[in-house]
This record gives C-alpha cells, structure tokens and sequence, in this order.
C-alpha cells in the first residue's frame, strides 16, 4: 500500500517524489495499459491534454475508425488513434536545450528563407520537436526543444511566469535613475512592466543583469529602448531553471532527467 499524506486542503497526495512516480509509471505501463485519450495524444507530441480534449470534442479524433467525442475515453497503446485522419504514434518524450547564435529565427519554417533554429539540431533525434517560446532573431541564449506538449504549454503560459535572466550590453553607461525605474515599473505601449531585478555590472556599466517573469514580445529590448538605449547584444543566460554552462554558442544537448525534473516542478 502507497503511503500518502494530506495538504492543508485534506486532498490526498504521494510521499513519493515525482521522479519515482516516473519510473514507476514507465516500468508499469507495458501495451495494454490503458491511456486517457487526451494523454494519448499529448504523448504523440500533437498538443497539450487540455487541447486535446478540445479536439476530442469537436469530432476530430477517431479510435479504431470511429469517431470519439467523450472526454475521458481511455484507449491502449495497440489501439488506432489519429487526429484529423493523421495517424498519433506515442512517443518517448525528448528534451534539449541550444545556446542559440545571433542570425537564426525561432520558428519550424519561415516563408523569408532566413536561417532558423531547427538547422541547428537537425539530426539530434528521430522524434519531431519543437522550439519552447521564442528568442527574436538577434537575440542570443538558451532555448529549448521538446515534443512534450504539456511542459511546453506550462512553460509558455504567462500565467506560470517563468523566471527569465537576460545579460544586456548597451551603447552607453545605464544611469542609476533608470535602473530604479525598471525595477519600479514603467509604462510601455502595451501596457506596466516591471522587472524582479536589475544590475549593472560593476566593472563595466554598459553591462546590465535583468531578472523578469514576462513572456510580451521583445520585452527586454523594449524596455531599454523607452528609456533610451540602444541594445548592442541580448543573451538569455537563464530560463526556468536551465542555463547554457559549458554550452558552446551554436551547439546543443540533452537535458539530463535532473533538468527535466527541474523544468516540470519549477
């Protein structure tokens, strides 16, 4: 029998740490284990589970050749499942991370034939992953692949506010007055933005660190720019709890189970 314990609220959880309770689920789950059918096709890195039953409602989904439309059928691993008359084959999960170069744009495929980040990892594995967020084309620093749609959406999602450090290097020396504004908060076009921290290099002040939890579009580099600056580079260093440490510009690697760990509770 699993031991368990209560939280505050008295709803019954495992004393078991997550990472046991994904070996456990691997070792146990053989060809006839049964799957909901929205992990199914999460598992098949089509999207998340709350989308898939999105699609399971709208008649999109079929098992075995029928059409399913009630959320939380459970199908096995041998049966027929295909979304829009595409064929899901679960996959094993992949996870790696790129310290992205200057010049390649974060996206499958772009219609402008520019460079994109997917010529980086071409090769890295069988499985069809997909770039986690976005890091404009000028813009340096870790990124993330996975197929794994549901960490993929909690990454995305404003509401998890991922912990981002971005190391700025400007066109002129950062005045202390608008260091202050930035961690007070400022007022750009689309609205407040504030940052968690931010700190000038001490040995050089053209340099700055900034800690920030929002995901808006070219957020950093907007910033500056309101207060009058001019970003020359923009490196992500960090991004929820992966750094790119002995990573070299250009290059990529697996994630180790420690990471993925990381990056599912984080």
């Amino acid at each position: 029998m699993i031991a368990r314990r209560k939280d505050e609220d008295n709803a019954p959880k495992s004393v078991y740490s997550k990472k046991k309770q994904i070996e456990y689920r691997k070792k146990n789950e053989g060809e006839e284990t049964e799957l909901r059918l929205n992990r199914y096709i999460a598992k098949g890195g089509v999207c998340s589970r709350r989308d898939a039953d999105v699609l399971i409602a709208a008649g999109r989904v079929k098992v075995n050749g029928e059409v399913v439309q009630q959320v939380g059928v459970k199908v096995k691993r041998t049966d027929k499942v295909e979304v829009d008359d595409q064929m899901i084959t679960p996959e094993r999960k992949v996870y790696l991370v790129l310290n992205k170069p200057k010049d390649y744009v974060t996206t499958v495929e772009d219609p402008l034939e520019r460079k994109t980040v997917m010529s980086l990892i071409e090769g890295a594995c069988k499985e069809r992953v997909y770039p986690i967020g976005r890091l404009d084309r000028q813009t340096t620093g870790v990124l993330l692949f996975t197929n794994d749609g549901d960490l993929a959406k909690k990454l995305t999602h404003p509401k998890y506010n991922q912990k981002k450090i971005y190391h700025v290097f400007l066109d002129k020396v950062v005045q202390t007055g608008d260091l202050e504004a930035i961690r007070k908060g400022i007022e750009l076009e689309d609205g407040f933005i504030q940052a968690d921290d931010v700190r000038v290099a001490e040995d050089d002040r053209t340099q700055v660190g900034i800690e920030i939890h929002s995901g808006r579009n070219r957020i950093v580099r907007r910033i500056f720019e309101h207060l009058g600056y001019q970003i020359l580079r923009l490196d992500r260093v960090f991004f929820a709890g992966i750094t790119k440490k002995n990573l070299p510009r250009g290059h990529w690697r697996f994630l180790t189970e420690e990471e993925v760990n990381i990056l599912k509770t984080y």
